[in-house]
């Protein structure tokens, strides 16, 4: 009853539920399905004939590559029968949701990091003196005198820890780390120009420290106390400068970042009405101006080129000590607070969030173990689908599928006509037939004529 080649089979691969390929009809087994379906997308192109053989589609293999969100749904027939399936489909909605409120809270994130998130820090710095002391034994053997013999600053700082559960998260950071460069200046009428300056300056090499120290030796006996000044530059992120004088009087700025003078210059424009009237990208300096840009009129984007000569170096922050040689056993320590302001803790949080890849690929896995499963319903749907059909009526499904097969076979090697009528001999005892043998012969006088007027140099009409 089944011939090779024609029985089906549920082994194969599946297809999606609820559509049948193109050309394909009820009745065929998913095997003999997916088989026409490679065939016809294979014939298609020659490398295709390649790809047939191998039973893959460029369709099939293009879906492959990228997996949608229809892909992961299960069908209403599907849920029908199995009702339990349902809270499948809750979930993805739900996944759905929490996706979208996830990519909307990174788009949050990642405007939030455009601005400058800063805050205000006191950074605690502490200077004290060591006293390092040698005895002496005098000549005439009485009893030794301590003397002291050098001595040595140190100069440390460390952040006040806030609070908030957000600045213990965030990493310590070295002394050093707050600053570009550090000057000690040591009284020089007691050491002289050339060994009362210690100087520190940043490079990419540096190595980042909590502390500084500077020994000396005690000069002089010990009885003059040692002037000690020491100079620190901040390292400001992003950086600031200082104005010129004449600058700073009419904008009321000391210290701030290019940015903020810019906007500042332009309120005092716009707060003067300085722009000019016909053309608007020109500013007329008012005696003010005109004094510190030395010019009548100015084009607006020319500000922050003639800006540059008034921007100065900020001024370091200057800490005098005093160190006591005569008095050995106070270590004088000082202390100071120097406000700063940093970026805020949530900002590294923030940033970390973005690049973290940790669990993207754990969620890659589980999406591609559920493509999977849902792939594998969706085959058992179509293989069900397939036997239910067979079961309930084999007759007429027989029919169906040797019908449909015959249909295929003709697509495939593109056929014309039907194959079973022209089996039969009445069928060409039609009175169509003498007319077509007519019209055959006359087609093929016409080419013999036109193959001896071409050997005979005679052109066609004369």
């Amino acid at each position: 009853m089944f011939r090779p080649g024609i029985q089906g089979s549920p082994a194969g691969p599946s297809m999606p539920p609820g559509a049948w390929p193109r050309g394909m009809r009820p009745g065929q087994s998913p095997a003999a399905m997916q088989m026409r379906g490679n065939m016809i997308g294979a014939a298609q192109t020659p490398e295709g004939l390649k790809r047939g053989a191998d039973g893959k589609s460029s369709r099939s293999s293009k879906g492959s590559k990228k997996k949608k969100i229809k892909d992961r749904v299960i069908t209403q027939q599907v849920i029908e029968l199995v009702p339990e399936s349902q809270a499948y489909m809750d979930l993805l909605s739900f996944e759905s949701k929490l996706d979208s409120t996830i990519m909307r809270k990174r788009l949050d994130i990642q405007e939030a990091l455009k601005r400058p998130i800063k805050q205000c820090r006191t950074l605690r710095l502490f200077v004290s003196t060591n006293f390092y002391q040698q005895q002496t034994k005098p000549e005439d053997g009485s009893t030794p005198t301590t003397v002291t013999t050098d001595w040595e600053v140190r100069v440390e700082g460390r952040l006040i820890d806030s609070e908030s559960k957000e600045a213990v998260a965030i990493k310590k950071r070295k002394f050093s780390s707050f600053f570009k460069n550090i000057v000690i200046e040591i009284d020089r009428e007691l050491y002289g120009p050339d060994n009362h300056l210690v100087e520190w300056h940043r490079t990419a090499q540096t190595q980042e420290t909590d502390g500084f120290q500077v020994k000396r030796a005690v000069v002089g006996g010990g009885v003059k106390d040692v002037k000690c000044s020491i100079f620190l530059m901040l390292d400001y992120q992003p950086p600031k400068y200082k104005l010129a004088a004449p600058l700073a009087r009419i904008l009321g700025i000391h210290t701030q970042t290019r940015p903020v003078i810019i906007n500042a210059i332009w309120q005092y424009i716009k707060r003067n009405k300085l722009q000019d009237p016909d053309e608007r990208e020109y500013v007329v300096n008012d005696k003010y101006l005109k004094e510190i840009f030395n010019i009548e009129r100015m084009k607006f984007c020319e500000i922050p080129q003639r800006l540059g000569i008034h921007l100065l170096t900020p001024d370091p922050i200057i800490v005098n000590y005093i160190i006591h040689p005569s008095k050995p056993d106070a270590k004088n320590p000082a202390c100071f607070d120097i406000d700063l302001e940093l970026d805020d803790s949530l900002r590294e949080l923030m940033q970390n969030f973005l690049l973290s890849t940790a669990s993207q690929q754990e969620i890659a896995s589980l999406d591609s173990k559920i493509h999977e499963t849902v792939e594998g319903i969706n085959q058992l749907k179509v293989h069900r689908d397939f036997f239910l059909s067979f079961s309930t009526n084999p007759q007429k499904f027989m029919n169906d599928w040797l019908t449909s097969q015959s249909t295929d076979l003709k697509t495939m090697t593109d056929a014309n006509g039907n194959q079973e009528e022209e089996r039969v001999s009445d069928f060409y005892n039609q009175t169509w037939t003498e007319e077509a043998v007519h019209r055959y012969f006359y087609r093929q006088v016409q080419l013999k004529k036109a193959e001896l007027e071409q050997a005979l140099g005679i052109r066609s009409g004369t």
